[in-house]
């Protein structure tokens, strides 16, 4: 039985060997610091989590010659502080950060005498959170940054705490009288009312008051919704409403100035019951006819479920961010199709967490009125992506993958499915690091029988297909690898902080 004191001072022992970064922060209790972790604090939960350590000092206060364990202070050094701090994360954040997690780990402090620190872990918050008095922080490589008002509503509509779907936009209601609005209609039984009271009825209009007095404008859903041109309307206000598929031949983009498209690119524009209908029954054509692969003349088809594919382009349409100026992009390749939305994965869910994380609807009225046309796309019963996963497991094809590129001018969350049966050792690896973080050569030798050559050309072509990552500062005795959703070495320090 492992003895829990000794299991606490492992884990600060590894604390002390960590270096902070973007989901780690040490803080000593010296004077003036409260306000400091607070600020730390805030900008966890509105970047991506972390753990707070306290009464470790900063490594870069350390001097030559000292060692580790000359950073710990302990709580030891100002517990009135600490009392503070705990106080102060119930009143001092706006809203109230709800998910603040505090536990101590006992160990010996720099004077050899018996103390502890605390390890303060903050999960990403689905909200915006914002210091009393102190402006609102987010998390950079390894320190805090105060936020300004634009950067704010940016990250409102990133959580999907704001929506552009609910903003009244300057369209005359006349153009959205359309097929899809009729049909709309009927389907929802609504016939008393002009087309302006039913609108607000439902939600997706609303009464705009000017210099020229009062007028209804529809809200953006509403555009989207029922508009036979949404992304031209849509154009005059910054932003785009429209699908892009391209056909590559190859297995990459190419990168010269002749695109190796096997086609010209085509544009679905549209309502979005129209655009998810007419994208589908596009794609999944062009995966009927089979591609010749570049270089080989062979014909391969592709084998990725339906309502796999299906189930892609609606969570693309229903979830997008739809103030960015970019359409959706579907890809399709000789081995893989990628759609890629604009925007941010919304609340908490991370491509990591994505197929277990409850649903949350960055456009609820989008999605809540397209389940009410005649023939609707979606369910709107928060499992479809759990759907995705099993669909392909249950085809014997590698699960989705999710990435999502923050760091551009527009974010964009991608999904792509690989036209590949994954071999039996793939599950073994993936429960593998599921359950114990990075593997290395040998553990895949190990769990799956194969030889040390085998084993390195397996995990290199899981590399290239972008199902695993070589984690980075190692010797190559030491490569390991870990899948690129997951989060890095300090996850484990971020986990069962009673050790």
């Amino acid at each position: 039985m492992i003895d829990p004191q000794n299991a606490q001072a492992a884990r600060v022992a590894t604390l002390l060997q960590t270096a902070e970064s973007k989901t780690l922060d040490f803080k000593r209790l010296g004077a003036g610091k409260v306000a400091k972790m607070l600020e730390t604090l805030c900008a966890f939960a509105n970047t991506d989590g972390g753990l707070l350590v306290v009464g470790i000092g900063d490594p870069k206060e350390t001097k030559p010659g000292d060692s580790a364990q000359h950073r710990l202070w302990g709580l030891q050094e100002n517990l009135e502080a600490f009392d503070e701090l705990q106080r102060k994360c119930r009143t001092q954040f706006n809203p109230p950060i709800a998910t603040l997690v505090v536990s101590r780990l006992a160990c010996t402090l720099r004077d050899g005498s018996a103390g502890h620190v605390a390890m303060v872990w903050v999960s990403k918050s689905e909200q915006v959170h914002s210091m009393v008095d102190g402006g609102t922080w987010a998390r950079g490589d390894a320190s805090n940054r105060q936020l300004g008002a634009g950067e704010i509503t940016d990250l409102s509509y990133q959580r999907g705490v704001r929506s552009a779907e609910s903003e009244p936009v300057a369209i005359p209601l006349a153009l959205l009288d359309t097929d899809a609005w009729r049909s709309f209609l009927g389907q929802r039984g609504l016939r008393s009312g002009s087309m302006a009271d039913q609108l607000q009825r439902l939600g997706l209009a609303e009464t705009v008051k000017g210099l020229a007095g009062s007028e209804v404008f529809p809200r953006r859903a509403a555009v989207l919704l029922f508009a036979d041109e949404p992304g031209s309307l849509l154009a005059a206000f910054g932003t785009r409403a429209d699908i892009r598929l391209m056909v590559y031949a190859g297995k990459e983009m190419g990168s010269g100035a002749t695109p190796n498209l096997r086609k010209s690119p085509k544009t679905i524009r549209g309502p979005l019951i129209e655009q998810i209908d007419t994208a589908v029954r596009w794609v999944l054509d062009e995966l009927a006819q089979g591609l010749t692969l570049a270089g080989s003349g062979f014909k391969t088809r592709h084998k990725y479920p339906e309502r796999v594919v299906k189930e892609a382009i609606v969570n693309a349409v229903i979830h997008r961010d739809y103030r960015l100026n970019r359409d959706i992009v579907i890809r399709l390749f000789d081995d893989r199709i990628t759609v890629e939305s604009p925007g941010a994965l919304p609340g908490t869910i991370t491509p990591a967490n994505i197929e277990r994380a409850r649903s949350k609807a960055r456009n609820p009225l989008v999605a809540q009125n397209l389940r009410e046309f005649p023939l609707p796309p979606n369910i709107d019963d928060g499992e479809g992506v759990r759907m995705m996963f099993g669909e392909m497991a249950a085809a014997h094809l590698y699960p989705p993958q999710y990435r999502q590129t923050l760091d551009t001018a527009v974010e964009v969350v991608a999904v792509t499915l690989l036209n590949e049966e994954r071999p039996p050792a793939w599950v073994q690896v993936s429960d593998w690091i599921d359950r114990n973080g990075p593997i290395a050569n040998a553990e895949l030798c190990r769990i799956a029988g194969l030889d040390t050559l085998r084993a390195s050309k397996m995990l290199r072509g899981w590399v290239d297909r972008g199902l695993l990552q070589l984690l980075t500062g190692r010797s190559r005795s030491q490569a390991a690898y870990r899948k690129p959703a997951l989060a890095d070495d300090q996850a484990s320090l971020l986990g069962d902080a009673d050790g």
